[in-house]
Protein backbone atom coordinates (compact mmCIF):
# COMPACT_ATOMS: atom_id res chain seq x y z
CA UNK A 1 0.00 0.00 0.00
CA UNK A 2 1.42 3.73 -0.85
CA UNK A 3 1.67 6.41 1.06
CA UNK A 4 -1.25 7.91 -0.79
CA UNK A 5 -3.52 4.76 0.35
CA UNK A 6 -2.52 4.92 3.65
CA UNK A 7 -3.14 8.80 4.23
CA UNK A 8 -6.56 7.74 3.23
CA UNK A 9 -6.87 5.55 5.77
CA UNK A 10 -5.48 7.67 8.42
CA UNK A 11 -7.87 9.48 10.85
CA UNK A 12 -7.36 13.59 10.56
CA UNK A 13 -5.78 13.46 13.83
CA UNK A 14 -2.66 11.67 12.16
CA UNK A 15 -2.66 13.83 9.20
CA UNK A 16 -2.96 16.87 11.21
CA UNK A 17 0.09 15.67 12.87
CA UNK A 18 2.26 14.82 9.45
CA UNK A 19 1.01 18.25 8.59
CA UNK A 20 2.54 20.31 11.61
CA UNK A 21 5.55 17.80 11.46
CA UNK A 22 6.36 18.97 7.65
CA UNK A 23 5.02 22.52 8.03
CA UNK A 24 2.40 21.79 5.14
CA UNK A 25 0.27 24.85 4.57
CA UNK A 26 -3.40 23.90 4.64
CA UNK A 27 -6.62 23.68 6.57
CA UNK A 28 -6.23 21.33 9.30
CA UNK A 29 -10.35 20.65 9.60
CA UNK A 30 -10.22 19.19 5.90
CA UNK A 31 -8.82 15.50 5.49
CA UNK A 32 -8.85 16.00 1.35
CA UNK A 33 -6.66 19.40 1.92
CA UNK A 34 -4.22 17.97 4.56
CA UNK A 35 -3.62 14.71 1.99
CA UNK A 36 -3.14 17.08 -0.82
CA UNK A 37 -0.47 18.36 1.12
CA UNK A 38 1.32 16.20 2.68
CA UNK A 39 1.76 14.50 -1.17
CA UNK A 40 2.26 17.27 -2.67
CA UNK A 41 5.06 17.89 0.08
CA UNK A 42 6.46 14.41 0.12
CA UNK A 43 6.01 14.44 -3.60
CA UNK A 44 9.02 16.78 -4.01
CA UNK A 45 12.41 14.99 -4.61
CA UNK A 46 14.36 17.70 -3.54
CA UNK A 47 12.51 17.89 -0.16
CA UNK A 48 12.25 14.02 -0.03
CA UNK A 49 16.51 14.52 0.01
CA UNK A 50 16.89 17.20 1.81
CA UNK A 51 14.68 14.73 4.83
CA UNK A 52 16.91 11.94 4.51
CA UNK A 53 19.70 13.97 4.21
CA UNK A 54 19.00 15.36 7.56
CA UNK A 55 18.41 11.74 9.31
CA UNK A 56 21.01 10.15 11.95
CA UNK A 57 22.81 7.10 11.43
CA UNK A 58 20.87 5.79 13.81
CA UNK A 59 17.76 6.48 11.43
CA UNK A 60 19.15 5.57 8.44
CA UNK A 61 19.96 2.01 9.77
CA UNK A 62 16.68 1.47 11.10
CA UNK A 63 14.91 2.95 7.91
CA UNK A 64 17.20 0.48 5.75
CA UNK A 65 16.19 -2.49 8.32
CA UNK A 66 12.71 -1.65 7.21
CA UNK A 67 13.33 -1.17 3.53
CA UNK A 68 14.73 -4.48 3.21
CA UNK A 69 12.25 -6.39 5.36
CA UNK A 70 9.50 -8.39 3.10
CA UNK A 71 7.18 -8.50 5.91
CA UNK A 72 4.12 -6.68 5.26
CA UNK A 73 3.33 -5.27 8.92
CA UNK A 74 5.59 -5.03 12.26
CA UNK A 75 4.21 -5.56 15.91
CA UNK A 76 5.55 -2.85 18.27
CA UNK A 77 8.14 -5.02 19.84
CA UNK A 78 9.71 -5.51 16.96
CA UNK A 79 9.85 -2.15 16.18
CA UNK A 80 11.56 -0.67 19.13
CA UNK A 81 14.06 -4.47 18.76
CA UNK A 82 15.24 -2.69 15.00
CA UNK A 83 15.36 0.20 16.57
CA UNK A 84 17.27 -0.47 19.71
CA UNK A 85 20.12 -2.33 17.34
CA UNK A 86 19.99 0.05 15.08
CA UNK A 87 20.87 3.36 17.44
CA UNK A 88 24.30 4.66 18.57
CA UNK A 89 25.68 3.47 21.74
CA UNK A 90 23.40 5.90 24.18
CA UNK A 91 24.86 9.31 24.41
CA UNK A 92 24.47 11.23 27.69
CA UNK A 93 24.86 14.89 27.18
CA UNK A 94 25.48 17.64 30.57
CA UNK A 95 23.30 20.38 30.61
CA UNK A 96 23.08 22.81 33.24
CA UNK A 97 24.01 19.79 35.30
CA UNK A 98 21.13 17.33 34.22
CA UNK A 99 21.86 14.41 31.95
CA UNK A 100 19.77 14.46 28.77
CA UNK A 101 19.30 11.39 26.97
CA UNK A 102 18.24 10.41 24.03
CA UNK A 103 14.56 9.40 22.84
CA UNK A 104 13.37 6.12 23.52
CA UNK A 105 12.37 3.63 21.00
CA UNK A 106 8.82 3.77 21.96
CA UNK A 107 9.39 8.04 21.31
CA UNK A 108 10.89 6.92 18.51
CA UNK A 109 8.23 4.60 17.07
CA UNK A 110 5.83 7.81 17.77
CA UNK A 111 8.36 10.60 15.88
CA UNK A 112 8.06 8.13 12.72
CA UNK A 113 4.06 7.66 12.85
CA UNK A 114 4.47 11.81 13.00
CA UNK A 115 6.53 11.87 9.90
CA UNK A 116 4.37 9.66 7.71
CA UNK A 117 6.97 6.72 8.06
CA UNK A 118 4.63 3.97 10.09
CA UNK A 119 0.88 3.86 9.75
CA UNK A 120 -0.85 1.66 11.84
CA UNK A 121 -2.78 -1.38 10.12
CA UNK A 122 -6.86 -0.47 9.19
CA UNK A 123 -8.40 -3.67 9.74
CA UNK A 124 -9.35 -5.14 13.12
CA UNK A 125 -6.90 -7.79 12.67
CA UNK A 126 -3.93 -5.45 11.92
CA UNK A 127 -5.35 -2.06 13.44
CA UNK A 128 -1.57 -3.53 16.27
CA UNK A 129 0.35 -4.17 13.99
CA UNK A 130 2.71 -0.85 11.78
CA UNK A 131 3.32 -0.49 8.31
CA UNK A 132 5.11 1.09 6.02
CA UNK A 133 3.73 2.67 2.61
CA UNK A 134 5.60 0.96 -0.21
CA UNK A 135 6.67 3.89 -2.19
CA UNK A 136 8.24 5.71 0.65
CA UNK A 137 10.30 2.23 0.78
CA UNK A 138 11.49 2.67 -2.86
CA UNK A 139 12.43 5.88 -2.57
CA UNK A 140 14.19 6.06 0.48
CA UNK A 141 16.01 3.14 -1.53
CA UNK A 142 16.56 5.02 -4.64
CA UNK A 143 18.06 8.25 -2.88
CA UNK A 144 20.29 6.50 -0.38
CA UNK A 145 22.01 4.60 -3.50
CA UNK A 146 22.32 7.86 -5.01
CA UNK A 147 24.36 9.15 -1.73
CA UNK A 148 26.64 5.85 -1.07
CA UNK A 149 28.28 6.44 -4.89
CA UNK A 150 29.09 9.84 -3.50
CA UNK A 151 32.32 8.66 -1.22
CA UNK A 152 33.43 5.78 -3.79
CA UNK A 153 36.51 5.81 -5.49
CA UNK A 154 36.49 3.85 -9.10
CA UNK A 155 39.67 2.14 -10.25
CA UNK A 156 41.05 0.75 -14.03
CA UNK A 157 41.04 -2.95 -13.92
CA UNK A 158 43.66 -4.22 -12.08
CA UNK A 159 46.79 -6.47 -13.35
CA UNK A 160 45.33 -9.45 -11.58
CA UNK A 161 42.50 -10.43 -9.63
CA UNK A 162 40.87 -13.24 -7.86
CA UNK A 163 37.70 -15.26 -9.18
CA UNK A 164 36.18 -18.09 -7.95
CA UNK A 165 33.11 -18.52 -9.21
CA UNK A 166 31.66 -22.06 -9.93
CA UNK A 167 34.03 -23.40 -7.52
CA UNK A 168 31.71 -23.67 -4.16
CA UNK A 169 29.51 -25.74 -6.05
CA UNK A 170 32.75 -28.32 -6.92
CA UNK A 171 34.21 -27.88 -3.85
CA UNK A 172 31.01 -29.23 -2.35
CA UNK A 173 30.82 -32.74 -4.59
CA UNK A 174 34.64 -32.97 -3.44
CA UNK A 175 33.67 -32.87 0.10
CA UNK A 176 30.90 -35.06 -0.19
CA UNK A 177 32.99 -37.59 -2.19
CA UNK A 178 36.20 -37.43 0.30
CA UNK A 179 33.44 -37.95 3.04
CA UNK A 180 32.29 -41.23 1.24
CA UNK A 181 35.85 -42.21 0.90
CA UNK A 182 37.73 -42.32 3.90
CA UNK A 183 37.29 -42.95 7.41
CA UNK A 184 37.32 -39.42 9.36
CA UNK A 185 36.91 -39.57 13.13
CA UNK A 186 35.82 -36.46 15.37
CA UNK A 187 37.30 -35.53 18.80
CA UNK A 188 34.88 -35.28 21.48
CA UNK A 189 33.51 -32.16 20.80
CA UNK A 190 32.03 -34.10 17.34
CA UNK A 191 34.29 -31.96 15.04
CA UNK A 192 37.16 -33.29 12.62
CA UNK A 193 40.35 -33.95 14.31
CA UNK A 194 43.10 -31.62 12.39
CA UNK A 195 44.78 -33.52 10.06
CA UNK A 196 41.26 -34.87 8.77
CA UNK A 197 40.60 -30.80 8.33
CA UNK A 198 44.15 -30.91 6.60
CA UNK A 199 43.36 -33.71 4.15
CA UNK A 200 40.13 -32.98 3.16
CA UNK A 201 40.43 -29.40 2.15
CA UNK A 202 43.66 -30.39 0.39
CA UNK A 203 41.10 -32.38 -1.64
CA UNK A 204 39.46 -29.00 -2.49
CA UNK A 205 40.23 -26.11 -5.17
CA UNK A 206 40.46 -23.71 -2.43
CA UNK A 207 42.46 -24.13 1.06
CA UNK A 208 42.55 -22.19 4.32
CA UNK A 209 44.92 -21.63 7.60
CA UNK A 210 43.16 -24.33 10.20
CA UNK A 211 42.00 -22.59 13.08
CA UNK A 212 44.45 -21.16 15.52
CA UNK A 213 43.99 -22.91 18.76
CA UNK A 214 42.35 -21.15 21.49
CA UNK A 215 40.65 -18.57 18.55
CA UNK A 216 37.82 -16.73 19.97
CA UNK A 217 34.98 -17.62 17.17
CA UNK A 218 31.29 -17.52 16.99
CA UNK A 219 28.54 -16.64 15.57
CA UNK A 220 28.86 -17.62 12.04
CA UNK A 221 26.99 -21.22 11.84
CA UNK A 222 27.62 -24.32 13.65
CA UNK A 223 31.19 -25.14 13.15
CA UNK A 224 32.65 -22.01 12.71
CA UNK A 225 34.24 -22.41 15.82
CA UNK A 226 36.54 -24.96 14.82
CA UNK A 227 36.56 -25.14 11.02
CA UNK A 228 38.08 -22.06 8.63
CA UNK A 229 35.35 -19.59 6.97
CA UNK A 230 34.42 -21.14 3.43
CA UNK A 231 35.09 -24.62 4.80
CA UNK A 232 32.52 -24.35 7.81
CA UNK A 233 30.10 -22.59 5.34
CA UNK A 234 30.76 -26.26 3.01
CA UNK A 235 30.10 -28.10 6.02
CA UNK A 236 27.25 -26.71 7.57
CA UNK A 237 25.51 -26.40 4.46
CA UNK A 238 25.83 -30.17 3.77
CA UNK A 239 25.06 -30.83 7.31
CA UNK A 240 22.09 -28.90 6.97
CA UNK A 241 21.00 -30.75 3.57
CA UNK A 242 21.33 -33.97 5.44
CA UNK A 243 23.99 -35.09 3.08
CA UNK A 244 26.48 -35.84 6.02
CA UNK A 245 25.88 -37.33 9.31
CA UNK A 246 27.54 -37.40 12.63
CA UNK A 247 27.40 -40.55 13.41
CA UNK A 248 29.24 -40.93 17.27
CA UNK A 249 33.02 -40.66 16.59
CA UNK A 250 32.44 -41.01 13.06
CA UNK A 251 31.84 -38.43 10.33
CA UNK A 252 29.80 -40.19 7.48
CA UNK A 253 27.87 -39.74 4.18
CA UNK A 254 24.26 -39.59 4.59
CA UNK A 255 22.06 -42.11 2.49
CA UNK A 256 20.37 -38.87 1.14
CA UNK A 257 23.86 -37.46 0.58
CA UNK A 258 24.67 -41.22 -1.17
CA UNK A 259 21.84 -40.29 -3.61
CA UNK A 260 22.70 -37.22 -4.13
CA UNK A 261 26.15 -38.24 -5.48
CA UNK A 262 24.64 -41.02 -7.57
CA UNK A 263 22.09 -39.11 -9.38
CA UNK A 264 25.08 -36.71 -10.34
CA UNK A 265 23.36 -33.51 -9.15
CA UNK A 266 24.97 -30.43 -8.96
CA UNK A 267 24.85 -27.95 -6.25
CA UNK A 268 23.22 -24.82 -6.89
CA UNK A 269 25.61 -21.97 -5.92
CA UNK A 270 22.09 -20.02 -5.43
CA UNK A 271 20.90 -21.87 -2.42
CA UNK A 272 24.71 -21.66 -0.43
CA UNK A 273 24.03 -18.74 -0.61
CA UNK A 274 20.77 -17.97 0.42
CA UNK A 275 21.95 -20.77 2.88
CA UNK A 276 24.67 -18.39 3.87
CA UNK A 277 22.96 -15.36 4.55
CA UNK A 278 20.94 -16.83 7.25
CA UNK A 279 23.42 -18.43 8.69
CA UNK A 280 25.13 -14.92 9.32
CA UNK A 281 22.78 -13.02 9.67
CA UNK A 282 22.58 -13.75 13.89
CA UNK A 283 25.82 -11.94 13.59
CA UNK A 284 25.24 -9.23 10.44
CA UNK A 285 21.02 -9.27 10.87
CA UNK A 286 20.94 -6.54 7.84
CA UNK A 287 23.59 -8.43 5.78
CA UNK A 288 20.98 -8.93 3.01
CA UNK A 289 20.68 -4.88 2.85
CA UNK A 290 24.66 -4.83 3.24
CA UNK A 291 25.02 -7.54 0.00
CA UNK A 292 22.34 -5.50 -1.94
CA UNK A 293 24.50 -1.95 -1.51
CA UNK A 294 27.86 -3.74 -2.58
CA UNK A 295 25.98 -4.60 -5.86
CA UNK A 296 25.20 -1.02 -6.18
CA UNK A 297 28.03 0.24 -5.36
CA UNK A 298 30.57 -2.21 -7.28
CA UNK A 299 29.33 -2.86 -11.04
CA UNK A 300 32.57 -1.58 -11.72
CA UNK A 301 36.07 -1.63 -10.16
CA UNK A 302 35.99 0.40 -6.88
CA UNK A 303 38.52 0.31 -3.64
CA UNK A 304 37.60 -1.57 -0.83
CA UNK A 305 38.74 1.92 1.42
CA UNK A 306 36.02 3.81 -0.77
CA UNK A 307 33.29 0.97 -0.23
CA UNK A 308 33.96 0.99 3.44
CA UNK A 309 33.56 4.46 3.80
CA UNK A 310 30.22 4.22 2.02
CA UNK A 311 28.60 1.37 3.80
CA UNK A 312 30.91 1.23 7.10
CA UNK A 313 28.07 3.02 9.07
CA UNK A 314 25.40 0.40 7.97
CA UNK A 315 27.59 -2.56 10.12
CA UNK A 316 26.94 -2.55 14.40
CA UNK A 317 30.48 -4.40 15.72
CA UNK A 318 29.46 -7.94 16.64
CA UNK A 319 31.72 -8.75 20.14
CA UNK A 320 35.08 -9.45 18.66
CA UNK A 321 34.34 -8.21 15.22
CA UNK A 322 34.56 -4.84 14.44
CA UNK A 323 32.61 -3.74 11.56
CA UNK A 324 35.66 -3.22 9.10
CA UNK A 325 35.95 -6.76 10.26
CA UNK A 326 32.89 -7.84 9.63
CA UNK A 327 32.95 -5.79 5.96
CA UNK A 328 36.12 -7.59 4.83
CA UNK A 329 36.19 -11.30 6.26
CA UNK A 330 32.51 -11.67 7.00
CA UNK A 331 31.30 -9.98 3.76
CA UNK A 332 33.39 -9.21 0.83
CA UNK A 333 35.51 -12.19 1.42
CA UNK A 334 32.83 -14.77 1.70
CA UNK A 335 31.24 -12.98 -1.82
CA UNK A 336 34.32 -13.68 -3.15
CA UNK A 337 34.18 -17.36 -1.81
CA UNK A 338 30.65 -17.42 -3.37
CA UNK A 339 31.85 -16.34 -6.66
CA UNK A 340 29.75 -13.24 -6.31
CA UNK A 341 32.54 -10.86 -6.75
CA UNK A 342 36.13 -10.75 -7.49
CA UNK A 343 39.42 -9.39 -5.42
CA UNK A 344 42.23 -7.33 -6.90
CA UNK A 345 44.92 -5.33 -5.91
CA UNK A 346 46.03 -1.88 -7.41
CA UNK A 347 49.14 -0.17 -7.23
CA UNK A 348 47.74 2.94 -7.24
CA UNK A 349 44.30 1.75 -5.73
CA UNK A 350 45.41 -0.66 -3.34
CA UNK A 351 42.76 -3.51 -2.74
CA UNK A 352 39.72 -2.95 -5.27
CA UNK A 353 36.29 -5.50 -5.91
CA UNK A 354 33.88 -5.89 -8.39
CA UNK A 355 30.52 -7.89 -8.80
CA UNK A 356 29.96 -10.65 -10.77
CA UNK A 357 26.93 -10.95 -13.32
CA UNK A 358 25.78 -13.76 -10.80
CA UNK A 359 26.25 -11.31 -7.33
CA UNK A 360 24.69 -8.79 -9.06
CA UNK A 361 21.89 -11.09 -9.95
CA UNK A 362 21.70 -12.31 -6.59
CA UNK A 363 22.20 -9.57 -4.63
CA UNK A 364 18.89 -7.93 -6.69
CA UNK A 365 16.77 -10.93 -4.72
CA UNK A 366 18.28 -9.82 -1.66
CA UNK A 367 14.88 -6.76 -2.07
CA UNK A 368 12.99 -9.78 -1.79
CA UNK A 369 14.26 -11.75 1.23
CA UNK A 370 12.15 -11.36 4.77
CA UNK A 371 13.99 -12.27 7.61
CA UNK A 372 11.34 -14.98 8.39
CA UNK A 373 11.85 -16.93 5.12
CA UNK A 374 13.46 -20.54 5.17
CA UNK A 375 16.28 -19.74 2.99
CA UNK A 376 17.68 -23.14 2.96
CA UNK A 377 14.92 -24.48 0.13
Amino acid sequence: MNLADMLTYADIGQLSNIANYYDCDCKRNSKHDLIQSILIKLGRRDFFEEQIGQLSVSDLRFLNSLVFDARGGYSLEELTATIRHASEEEVVVEKKGKPIKTESPRETVARYRRSGWLFNGFTHSTKYTFQVPSDLKHRFRDVLGAKLQDALQHSPEPTAYRDEQGLVSTDMLLLLKFVEGHEIELNAEGFMYRRYQQQMMSSLHITEPLISKGAWRFGYGRSCTEYPDRFALLYDYAYARQWIRESGSRLVLSDRGRQFLGEGNQVSVIQIFRFWLRLYKGAVPNLSSLVYWISQCAKDWVTTASLYESLGWLIRPFYYDTPQTIMDQRVIRMLMHLGMLRIGESEQSGTVIRMTALGLKAAEACLHIGDSEDLLH
